[in-house]
């Protein structure tokens, strides 16, 4: 078994605004408390919000680069359907993305600049790739707190880390100690409807 075969490589892309950078701090944060070597890579498309975000984690024994090369990664977390469409060539054979579903148009599309895909997931899916899909920001509206959405996303990928999802959860209730047990309990339950939105097959 090569170095390479011990690390994790997680791929997190999305639209500014969606919270792509804390998850990817928090994943981070998670892998760290587990005694892993961590390196991660992030790039804004544009300043303002609504640009394009991607971050690169990577995560094991021993990590020498935070760049991910196509074809390596295990989990695709897309915040953004037509995103995650854009970078699942990044996905390896047996590596599963993760996508919210709810359609958010970035400003370079509404500018006419690029045209948004009739069906990001299924593009996905007819590329050969295993995809899961939910409405991350339907089920933060039910929550009652849109910016929920990224903890949800947490939640879809708890199952897919090598150490348990509470090891990430704990992440996430310390991110939001300082702001009151109330919020930490909504955290706490989008965290775990993320997770039943994955597991249970609530897909598109």
């Amino acid at each position: 078994m090569s170095q390479e075969d011990n690390i994790t490589n997680i791929l997190v892309c999305g639209i500014g605004g969606q919270g792509v950078m804390t998850a990817t701090e928090i994943l981070a944060e998670a892998a760290i408390s587990q005694g892993h070597d961590v390196k991660k890579t992030e790039v804004a498309g544009m300043a303002q919000r609504g640009g394009v975000v991607t971050s690169h984690l990577r995560f094991g024994p021993k990590v020498l680069s935070p760049q991910i090369a196509p074809g390596t990664v295990q989990v695709l977390l897309g915040f953004e359907g037509a995103e995650a469409l854009r970078w699942a060539h990044y996905l390896r054979p047996d590596g599963i993305a993760l996508v919210n579903n709810a359609k958010l148009v970035p400003p370079v599309v509404e500018l006419g600049l690029f045209e948004y895909p009739a069906d990001p997931i299924g593009a996905i899916r007819a590329a050969g790739h295993h995809v899961v899909a939910f409405d991350a920001l339907t089920i933060a509206r039910e929550l009652g707190e849109i910016r929920l959405g990224n903890t949800v996303m947490l939640g879809a990928i708890a199952d897919h880390l090598p150490f348990p999802p509470d090891v990430l959860l704990d992440c996430v209730v310390k991110r939001f100690a300082r702001k009151g047990e109330a919020v930490v309990e909504l955290n706490r339950r989008a965290f775990a409807a993320g997770r039943a939105a994955v597991t249970s097959g609530v897909c598109a």
